[in-house]
């Protein structure tokens, strides 16, 4: 197989401008390729008048060593591919079922991988199954109360459900991990498109049928998943995990459990942070505001007018050093998407991004973050960061009086509520309220937003512009805490595999669910499949 890169094709060009190019390239007739595998599609938008697609193509051919030393080409080589191999079954005895605790990429993948392999992993989830959960955290946005258990954090799919299904990562991977994750989206019925685009993504609409199809599949291979099932306590005995009790005092005995409970379960932290033997740190994460612009705003600024019309929803990616050494960068960006309540607790409140697989509404959001350190928080410990992320939330509860504190941008610099929009209104998934920002983001935070965005408008004009939109407050960028584990995935409680984001090893939906790769494989390196008599 041949690798071609830097295949340049016109923004309108068709199957067969692509394979004259190949041809050309290689020097070939079509009757010599066999098969065609695009490999990366991305947009070169460098120079606005000259955008083009560029392409990484592999080509079967027959003798291709012969036919990269006769075309002499750079951009020509034998194509590597990384193959995943899921290990072979360990020696040890697995004396009961593991329990998956969280049902998010992490734990969805992980129990898919142990499933299909035999070893009959329960997943437990405490929120509800994604269809219902669609329902609830819909209802919600209408103006229903929340439910604490199951809404944008909580459920089956986990908080990536309900955000922009952004699959891009900045993982290293030669195991093949991040390509195994990308091809089961796809069996799932995710669009082929994600092997190979540049910045591939979802949509929420698509992801409900995604997550439903790889819960069946877990059960089609002998897994079971329990929904509105809540782990209250861990149980440990003599140092390892004897087992995990449910918030209606039912038991489920084990000796091995996965920890993939995600960001956002904060009374699990809480629980987990009471067991001695339990090591959890409190580690660095970013607060900061959602910020709203015409998409046609990114859009001109990204492609320029002529060819703006024609390509998908342009997208951007900033980060800034301040004087005070504060960094300040763009975070899940969403084309074409809407900004949502994403709040998992009564009385606190909390904002992300989402979008469609369109990406069709009339606005791109993102949020615009800083870094906070433990040196931020009040006090030291393992649950000080999230008791930070709290008390941030009840003020952005305040501010809104239950509703998305919004405020434009002239007005946050101004430290004034806003009272109307400016040339543009906003796209929001829940109740909204002018408030003043100001009130809720700890004034060093606040004073680094500003100016972070001022100097984002030498990157997109216009990005500073005063009805910019924002809304707050966005507290849910990553975990605050970390669970450690040894170079097998186990903590010092043996049995205890803490996994994905909210455990401290991911940040987003494809490293969650790599991690989840990892922590099935390192089971199933030691034990036996698992077998029920």
């Amino acid at each position: 197989m041949i690798r071609i890169q830097q295949v340049k094709l016109e923004l309108n060009h068709t199957k067969e401008d692509m394979f004259k190019v190949i041809e050309k390239t290689l020097r070939v007739s079509s009757h010599e390729i066999i098969a065609v595998e695009i490999v990366k599609k991305s947009i070169d938008a460098r120079k606005k008048s000259e955008i083009k697609y560029v392409y990484t193509i592999d080509v079967e051919v027959k003798e291709p060593s012969e036919i990269i030393k006769r075309t002499k080409n750079k951009h020509v080589s034998i194509a590597k591919k990384d193959f995943y191999q899921f290990p072979d079954p360990g020696i040890n005895q697995m004396k009961s079922r593991p329990v998956i605790v969280g049902s998010g990429p992490a734990g969805l993948f992980c129990g898919l991988m142990l499933a299909k392999a035999g070893y009959a992993p329960i997943l437990i989830e405490r929120g509800e199954s994604v269809e219902k959960r669609k329902i609830t955290v819909d209802n919600f946005w209408d103006g229903e109360s929340l439910n604490s258990e199951s809404n944008v954090q909580f459920g089956e799919g986990g908080a990536g459900t309900f955000s922009d299904g952004k699959l891009n990562t900045l993982v290293k991977d030669p195991t093949g991990r991040n390509r195994k994750v990308l091809e089961i989206f796809v069996k799932a019925g995710a669009p082929e498109e994600i092997l190979y685009i540049n910045k591939p993504h979802i949509g929420t609409d698509i992801l409900v049928d995604v997550v439903k199809n790889i819960r069946n599949k877990i059960l089609e291979y002998g897994g079971d998943i329990y929904f509105d099932t809540c782990m209250k306590d861990l149980l440990i005995k003599d140092g390892k995990v004897s087992g995990v009790e449910l918030k209606n005092h039912e038991r489920i005995l084990t000796d091995l459990v996965i920890l993939a409970i995600g960001h956002s379960a904060r009374d699990t932290f809480q629980m987990l942070s009471q067991k001695p033997l339990i090591e959890m740190t409190s580690k660095a994460f970013a607060i900061g505001v959602r910020i709203e612009h015409p998409q046609s705003l990114i859009n001109n600024s990204q492609y320029g007018v002529k060819f703006h019309e024609i390509l998908p929803n342009a997208s951007y990616k900033l980060a800034t050093t301040l004087e005070n050494k504060r960094g300040v960068y763009s975070f899940c960006m969403c084309p074409g998407g809407y900004v949502v309540n994403a709040s998992s607790e009564p009385k606190r409140l909390a904002v992300n991004g989402m979008s469609y697989h369109s990406r069709n509404s009339q606005n791109a959001n993102s949020a615009i973050i800083v870094t906070v350190t433990p040196e931020d928080f009040e006090y030291q410990g393992p649950l000080a960061g999230m008791e930070y992320q709290q008390r941030l939330e009840e003020a952005a509860y305040l501010a809104g009086e239950g509703r998305i504190p919004i405020q434009l941008f002239g007005d946050f610099c101004n430290n004034k509520s806003s009272t109307t929009f400016g040339d543009f209104d906003t796209c929001i998934k829940g109740n909204w309220k002018f408030s003043d920002l100001n009130q809720i983001i700890p004034k060093t935070v606040a004073d680094s937003l500003k100016m972070g965005i001022m100097q984002f408008e030498h990157n997109i004009k216009g990005f500073s512009k005063e009805d910019a939109i924002l809304s707050g407050v966005e507290s849910r960028t990553s975990s605050p805490v970390r669970i450690p584990r040894d170079t097998f995935f186990e903590s010092k409680v043996k049995g205890l595999y803490p996994c994905g984001e909210g455990a401290g090893y991911a940040g987003g939906i494809m490293s969650a669910a790599m991690d989840g790769l990892k922590v099935a494989e390192a089971i199933a390196k030691k034990y036996k499949k698992y077998y029920n008599s």
